[in-house]
């Protein structure tokens, strides 16, 4: 024993420096009639063909038989064997496994027992190893005889020394190794997985199933029922209002009360609202009740906020702008009490809307009403400067005075034209009528004298500040600023009129399509559509964060 202990050190340091691990811990265990060998074959590496060439298919299946012989594992002892069987079939090899690969397309296989004893040759001096005990594969080719030495080759049977014990060979074969390794690899992999597996479902029953089942748990036996009423209304405006232009086409569509029902919206879904519906009915003494689920219940003396938020959770309005309604729904532990929180709710919306369309309708009448009164006012103002200016001269009317002054000049200047017509055809006669050309001549001194007298007061009343001509001026002015305030009063009165129509148009009506009634069965909550929505949002959640940690796990360890 304690010679091949020695022997298979010796081996082992002989090849190490050639071979490396594998040689190593291939010739640790080797077997019993094997020699060591004098040199061992280094292992060189396939020549990769130039890079500007390209290798022929021949060379690229060498190439891949090589590979594959590489990738079966043999140990260094076996390729020294393949290179050794190679040379003594005289077959040239580059590499041991080029060897390998020559000796199979011969149909001879490297590592058959028949071909490791025919390589096992005599030594003449035997290597010396630790304490001087010679090589027990030495000692087996010497004990071939003189025959066997020139042949090299080692005739069969051989007797073994009795004093060396025989043990099995413990050299495991590299397919079955291989195959070993790929069952530990595999097992392996199986309890990596398991450990994934349970780790991830331990995962999703804490995150996900847990969760889930408290969710569950709540909305089918702790969460008290809770009843719905819903209503509907629709805002519209009056049925007779006139009114012509593009303003007319809109009326009656929902387009037109758009903006009051989005008000109307608004407001119910207010803090205001709230306040009064809790005032008049009592919003926050419903939801402080004992018999009310603790996460639907009102806390202790609860701050408007607090309400208001249980508030919107349990008033829901919606308004669908296609078909101008509006739908309510009131949600309460109570069915009666809901029907009463939602009439209260449709009595403010009507208020409001009432109140708003109000406050729009007498601004607007006010304001025609002032500017009639301001028309009117003016008016008579005009009216009383006329009838001050004819009543500061003699006369009411200077025109007419004026226009019959005129007249009369008119007159007298024609009489004064006949007379002299007919004097002068009196002193034409030969021997005229002496008391007739008197008589005309007296008449026609009167009518100069008259007309003299015409044109003095037409001078007269046409000349000075106070002058008919002057008076007569200022009444026309006068006349014409009241025609002026006459039209201005007109339309005033005319704009009064329209914002009277314009008013009727804009009165609003709320006309509930669906009233409010008491439901009989609870509505809420949905505990199957409930629990199903909880495991989404959980399972999602769980995704979410697995996937960010993985990617933050990839991203650090890279």
């Amino acid at each position: 024993m304690t010679t091949k202990r020695k022997a298979r050190k010796f081996r082992i340091k002989r090849s190490a420096p050639a071979l490396g691990s594998d040689a190593i811990n291939a010739t640790s265990n080797p077997p019993r009639h094997e020699a060591a060998p004098e040199q061992p074959v280094p292992v060189q590496p396939p020549q990769a063909p130039p890079a500007d060439e390209v290798a022929a298919p021949s060379e690229v299946e060498l190439e891949n038989t090589i590979e594959n012989i590489r990738k079966e594992g043999l140990t260094g002892r076996q390729l020294r064997m393949a290179r050794r069987v190679a040379q003594k079939h005289e077959l040239e090899a580059e590499s041991d496994f080029e060897a390998v690969r020559i000796l199979r397309e011969r149909g001879i296989d490297p590592f058959q027992r028949s071909n490791m004893l025919e390589l096992v040759v005599p030594q003449a001096g035997a290597e010396q190893h630790e304490g001087g005990a010679p090589d027990a594969f030495a000692n087996l080719a010497a004990q071939s005889g003189g025959a066997g030495s020139e042949s090299g080759k080692v005739q069969l049977p051989q007797t073994m020394p009795t004093q060396k014990v025989k043990l099995p060979s413990t050299e495991v074969s590299p397919a079955e190794r291989r195959s070993a390794e790929i069952q530990n690899i595999q097992r392996d992999i199986t309890r990596r997985r398991r450990r994934k597996m349970g780790l991830l479902l331990v995962r999703l029953a804490f995150f996900v199933a847990l969760p889930t089942f408290l969710a569950g748990y709540y909305f089918f036996v702790i969460a008290t029922p809770m009843y719905s009423t819903k209503s509907e209304f629709m805002i519209t405006s009056a049925d007779n209002a006139g009114g012509g232009g593009l303003g007319s086409l809109l009326t009656g569509t929902p387009i037109a009360s758009a903006s009051d029902s989005i008000a109307t919206q608004g407001y119910l879904q207010s803090k205001e609202a709230m306040l009064r519906l809790d005032q008049d009915a009592g919003f926050k003494t419903h939801f402080l009740q004992d018999w009310i689920d603790p996460i639907q219940r009102l806390g202790e003396n609860p701050s408007n906020e607090e309400a208001y938020k249980t508030y919107k959770k349990h008033v829901k309005i919606g308004y669908d702008p296609t078909e101008g309604i509006v739908r309510m729904e009131v949600i309460a532990a109570d069915p009666v009490v809901a029907m009463q929180f939602s009439e209260q709710l449709i009595d403010y919306a009507e208020e409001r809307l009432n109140g708003v369309s109000l406050n729009q309708r007498e601004n607007q009448m006010q304001d025609a009403l002032n500017s009639f009164a301001e028309a009117e006012e003016k008016r008579s103002a005009a009216q009383e400067a006329l009838v001050r200016l004819q009543l500061e001269g003699s006369t009411l009317d200077p025109q007419s005075v004026i226009a019959s002054i005129r007249t009369q000049i008119s007159s007298v200047e024609t009489q004064v034209i006949d007379k002299e017509i007919e004097l002068a055809s009196l002193l034409n006669n030969a021997r005229p009528n002496q008391s007739r050309v008197d008589g005309a001549r007296s008449t026609l001194n009167i009518l100069k004298e008259q007309l003299q007298i015409l044109n003095n007061k037409m001078t007269d009343v046409s000349q000075g500040e106070n002058s008919l001509a002057e008076l007569t001026v200022r009444i026309q002015m006068a006349q014409a600023d009241l025609a002026t305030r006459d039209l201005l009063l007109q339309s005033a009165l005319q704009q009064v009129e329209q914002t009277r129509v314009e008013a009727n148009r804009q009165v609003r009506y709320l006309n509930n399509t669906v009233r409010p009634l008491a439901s009989q069965e609870p509505s809420y909550p949905r505990a199957f559509e409930n629990t199903i929505l909880a495991f989404l949002v959980f399972a999602g959640i769980y995704l979410m964060i697995s996937l960010t940690a993985s990617i933050l796990r990839e991203q650090v360890t890279s």
